[in-house]
């Protein structure tokens, strides 16, 4: 492992810090940045998660992608945990933190917004930062690919019938162009980015050159994981000094449900055999969150500065510590496993 890769947890939170800090000394910088956007899903941001990917997507072996149907027990796991447990149980700790738990310290209106965040982060499986958890656990990338890919698909028929349900709102409009915009500039060109790439330097040499440049690539997708932790924090700075106990009110559920998620999925994962490189991405596909979709959903319905938009913020600012802590753990529990 490289310096970068050893010692991640210690510059994800120097950025944690750094983006808070920053934010709150050049505000106006950040916010233009911030203003950078396209159907919700900021330009810069996507930039960096771009630069995340594609190295993964350089990996991606096409010839074996035929072989990923003959292991259908991982994509089982995270179907049934993303769309029959994950939606419910977040909204149940909702109800249980903000109408039971914490009904004296937060106003009906409040926590009824924070309770529909949560929702909308429960119902939103991770689209892009999985590359990022899958390459970290050395996953599958193959298998993660396929994953993603039908869990995407889903998301485009179940999001809006199951966050409705949940909400008990018969009108939700999904943001099409956000979900559209986020699965193409996070999957779709980065895949075609790295077919394109992996043809050509196994074309050369016999796949030497490839080794090569995902070497060379590796560092700068830790960077551009970094330089997105320094923007998000520093976007939402001046919540975090200004609205402290909000966030950590908030935060405590979505902790829960998280490690909570994580546990589910891991054990069953265990206790169905899977390898480690099939396990762990499936229970990080099942644990993240796709913070694009759920930011643009409780803005439009509830507005910009509206607590289920505060909600979804602070699963964004949550995420990246939270599944960091979950790779460590999941590279430390390997020999649970067998291998592929």
């Amino acid at each position: 492992m490289g310096i970068f890769e050893r010692f991640l947890t210690l510059w994800v939170g120097v950025c944690i810090l750094a983006g808070v800090v920053l934010g709150n000394l050049i505000p106006t910088f950040f916010e233009q940045i911030a203003a950078l956007e396209f159907a919700h899903v900021n330009l810069v941001v996507a930039v960096f998660i771009w630069v995340m990917i594609y190295p993964m997507m350089v990996q991606i072996d096409f010839t074996a992608l035929r072989d990923v149907g003959k292991r259908p027990k991982g994509i089982a796991l995270t179907l049934v945990v993303n769309w029959l447990i994950k939606p419910f149980s977040m909204a149940l700790l909702g109800w249980l933190f903000f109408r039971v738990l914490f009904a004296d310290m937060v106003d009906p209106e409040s926590a009824s917004e924070y309770i529909a965040g949560m929702i909308l982060l429960g119902v939103a499986p991770c689209t892009a930062m999985v590359f990022v958890w899958s390459q970290l656990t050395k996953g599958d990338p193959n298998y993660t690919l396929v994953q993603v890919s039908v869990n995407d698909v889903i998301m485009v028929f179940a999001f809006a019938p199951i966050t409705a349900f949940l909400l008990g709102v018969s009108d939700i409009s999904v943001p099409w162009d956000t979900l559209l915009l986020s699965v193409v500039l996070y999957v779709l060109l980065p895949l075609i980015a790295g077919i394109w790439t992996r043809h050509k330097l196994e074309k050369a040499d016999n796949g030497q050159r490839l080794e090569s440049f995902l070497a060379t690539l590796k560092p700068w997708s830790i960077l551009g994981l970094l330089a997105t932790v320094v923007l998000l924090f520093g976007f939402q700075a001046e919540k975090i000094i200004n609205q402290p106990q909000s966030i950590l009110l908030i935060a405590i559920p979505l902790l829960i449900q998280t490690y909570g998620i994580f546990a589910l999925a891991y054990f069953a994962a265990k206790w169905m055999k899977l390898p480690h490189n099939i396990a762990a991405p499936a229970c990080m596909i099942s644990t993240s969150n796709f913070f694009e979709l759920a930011v643009a959903v409780a803005i439009s319905l509830f507005g910009l500065h509206s607590g289920a938009a505060l909600a979804t913020v602070v699963g964004v600012l949550v995420e990246v510590p939270v599944m960091l802590s979950l790779v460590a753990f999941a590279n430390r529990t390997r020999h649970w496993f067998p291998t592929a």
